[in-house]
């Protein structure tokens, strides 16, 4: 039985890739700060509760990361822990660069100083692209980001990079482009929009405020995401790849299928808040996901549309 252990497990990909991994013969463990007073309420959603074995670690605490490692033994690490909200990290730089970056090197300098045979998967991101310029980023796209999270994750790239080739460590990076499901947090703009439409729907009364609605993204379905997660660290090369649906639509096009799928005119409910800008946003972010089909034999099956439907039915 391959053993796994999941940094960040009872978020939205960690949750659903726990349950990947289990639904393939995994033994499963994960990480939580303080597992002991940490809610696991998406294991419930998923049905895994009490089958993930769990951990109490601090990604910044190099001791931490050491005995968490020591302690599952795992074959496989998959690091999707850290500050994960591109806003958020306009307001806490500081502890967005940490956890992201700080808790990426100090899972690497363990994996080096044990000296053992794990494979370790890092969560990159589409932010670290910046605006590609209606060009769908690929593999060798330079990055230019442009939030203290996509400078974050860009140089927990490159920290995967180096250690790749520096000590001969099986690490590959998962550049995925925006992905949704029900277990978003509402403080997520894709969920904030789906669950007003479908408040609004049964009568409530509020207006639907918002920033920029002529953004453009890559938008596909995170239970498809962990999927590539997982393939990755199957291949017998580690390399880094994008994962993305390869289309683009602008959030005004997300708003309006939202409203639309509960019989309402977003016109008549929606409006923008020059106060919910960011300092800096991408105008548009859209990825190639072809190395993806053609190395790991992984496709995105589910499109913005349907996203936006399930999302909405879930509600």
């Amino acid at each position: 039985m391959k053993k796994a252990l999941i940094c960040g497990v009872s978020g939205q990909d960690g949750s659903y890739l726990a349950r990947l991994l289990l639904d393939n013969g995994y033994e499963v463990w994960g990480t939580s700060r303080d597992a002991q007073v940490a809610a696991f309420g998406n294991f419930s959603r998923l049905g895994i509760q009490g089958r993930v074995k769990i951990l109490s670690m601090a990604p910044n605490d190099f001791r931490s990361v050491l005995n968490a490692i020591t302690r599952s033994e795992p074959d496989e690490i998959y690091y999707l822990a850290g500050q994960s909200s591109v806003g958020l990290s306009f307001e806490q730089p500081a502890e967005t660069l940490e956890s992201i970056t700080l808790g990426t090197l100090n899972m690497l300098e363990a994996i080096r100083f044990l000296n053992k045979d794990i494979r370790f998967y890092h969560a990159g991101s589409s932010e670290c692209f910046g605006d590609v310029g209606e060009h769908p980023a690929d593999e060798d796209t330079p990055f230019h980001p442009r939030s203290p999270y996509a400078v974050a994750k860009a140089s927990a790239h490159w920290l995967v990079a180096n250690y790749r080739e520096a000590y001969d460590l099986f690490a590959c990076n998962g550049i995925l482009f925006n992905h949704e499901s029900p277990l978003r947090p509402t403080r997520f703009v894709t969920r904030k929009i789906t669950a007003a439409a479908k408040r609004i729907a049964l009568g409530s009364k509020e207006t639907l405020e918002l920033g920029r609605l002529d953004i453009v993204r890559d938008w596909g379905w995170a239970p498809e995401y962990v999927e590539a997660m997982w393939l990755m660290l199957q291949q017998e090369i580690p390399e880094d790849f994008i994962v993305a649906t390869g289309e683009a639509h602008s959030l005004k096009d997300f708003v309006a299928a939202a409203f639309e799928m509960v019989g309402l005119n977003w016109l008549d409910h929606v409006v923008t808040d020059s106060s919910l800008y960011r300092p800096t946003d991408l105008a548009w972010s859209q990825g190639n996901p072809v190395k993806a089909m053609k190395k790991l034999g992984w496709q995105a099956r589910t499109h913005m549309h349907d996203v936006v439907a399930k999302l909405v039915n879930e509600e």
